[in-house]
C-alpha cells in the first residue's frame, strides 16, 4: 500500500497564456517557484483550473514536465490525468508517472455519465496501469456524475487509490467516507469556501484555486489548523471569504487569471470557450483583492 499522503494547501495551478493563447512558460515557472516560497505544500497542474480540456496532449505533457522541473523536489507534484475516455486517462497517467509526478488526480468522467460500475472500472483500469498513487476527483457540478461513498469504498481497496479531492461541498461526505473506507484515506477539499469546515469534518487539506493568488494566506489557514490554532484558522478563512466567493463569479479559471494579472503574476488570457471576464466581474475581483489586502 502506498504511504503517500498529502496535506495543507495544495495549489490547483492556472496555466498562464500569452495573448495569442500560446503557453507562457516564463510566467508559469515564476508562479511555481513563488508558490513554493509562499508555503504551498504541493502543486497540482493541468486540472480544470489549468484548462486541461483545451490543452493538446503535447502541451499537457509539457506543463507537467515543467512543474516537476521547477519544483525540483521541494514539494510534491500531482498531475491532472482526467478524461472521459479511459484509454486517454491511462495515457496521461502513464506519462505523468514517466515524467516523475508524485501522484495523479483523475476527475470523474464528464458528459458520458457512467454508472457507478462504469466509474469503478474506469478508475480501476487507471490504477492498474500505473504504480504512482491515484487521487479521485469528485466534482458532480462539472462532471454530472457523483462517485458514491460505496463506490469510493470499493475503489479504496486498490493499493494505488489513496484519496479523493471532494468538490461536492457536502460536509457529510468526509465523515461518511472515513467510516466506509477500510484504510487511511487522503481526503482533500476541492472547495475553498469550506476548507476549514472540511478539516473539522476530518479532512486533510485543500486543493485550492484561491492559492494561485493568495498562497501564503491559504497555507496559513492549513498550518493554523494543524497546529491546533482553530480560531486563527477561522479568522484567516473569514478574511479570505470574499476572494473565495469572487473567484467563482464566472467560470473558473477566468476570475483567477484576471486576479493573477492584477497582481502581475501572469496574463488573464483563457482559451475559448472561456471568455474574458465581464466588466462587473472585473470590478468584483479587484474589490476582493483590495478587501483581502493583496492589492492597494
Amino acid at each position: 500500500m502506498s504511504d503517500t499522503f498529502f496535506s495543507g494547501s495544495i495549489t490547483a495551478l492556472i496555466t498562464p497564456m500569452n495573448r495569442d493563447g500560446s503557453l507562457d512558460f516564463a510566467s508559469f515557472e515564476k508562479l511555481v517557484d513563488w508558490q513554493i516560497r509562499e508555503g504551498t505544500s504541493a502543486l497540482c497542474s493541468v486540472g480544470t483550473t489549468g484548462e486541461s480540456p483545451t490543452l493538446s496532449h503535447a502541451e499537457h505533457h509539457a506543463v507537467v514536465e515543467r512543474t516537476i522541473k521547477v519544483s525540483a523536489g521541494r514539494v510534491p507534484v500531482i498531475a491532472g490525468a482526467g478524461s472521459n475516455s479511459t484509454s486517454e486517462a491511462i495515457d496521461l497517467a502513464q506519462y505523468a508517472e514517466k515524467a516523475g509526478a508524485n501522484a495523479v488526480l483523475v476527475v470523474a468522467p464528464y458528459y458520458n455519465k457512467p454508472t457507478q460500475e462504469g466509474l469503478y472500472r474506469h478508475y480501476m483500469a487507471i490504477a492498474d496501469a500505473i504504480s504512482i498513487p491515484v487521487i479521485l476527483y469528485n466534482i458532480p457540478g462539472r462532471s454530472i456524475v457523483d462517485i458514491s461513498v460505496e463506490t469510493m469504498a470499493r475503489l479504496a481497496r486498490h493499493p494505488n487509490i489513496i484519496g479523493v479531492k471532494d468538490a461536492t461541498a457536502n460536509l457529510l461526505r468526509p465523515l461518511q467516507v472515513r467510516r466506509a473506507v477500510e484504510k487511511r484515506f487522503n481526503q482533500l477539499s476541492g472547495e475553498d469556501g469550506t476548507a476549514v469546515a472540511f478539516l473539522a469534518a476530518g479532512g486533510d487539506g485543500c486543493i485550492s484555486v484561491t492559492a494561485n493568488v493568495a498562497p501564503a494566506l491559504c497555507a496559513n489557514v492549513q498550518k493554523a489548523w494543524q497546529q491546533g490554532r482553530t480560531q486563527d484558522a477561522i479568522a484567516i478563512q473569514d478574511k479570505l471569504l470574499p476572494l473565495h466567493d469572487t473567484l467563482f463569479c464566472e467560470s473558473n479559471p477566468a476570475p483567477a487569471k484576471y486576479a493573477a494579472s492584477l497582481l502581475g503574476l501572469a496574463g488573464e488570457t483563457c482559451r475559448l470557450p472561456l471568455a474574458p471576464l465581464t466588466e462587473p466581474s472585473r470590478e468584483k475581483v479587484r474589490a476582493a483583492l483590495v478587501d483581502v489586502g493583496l492589492l492597494n
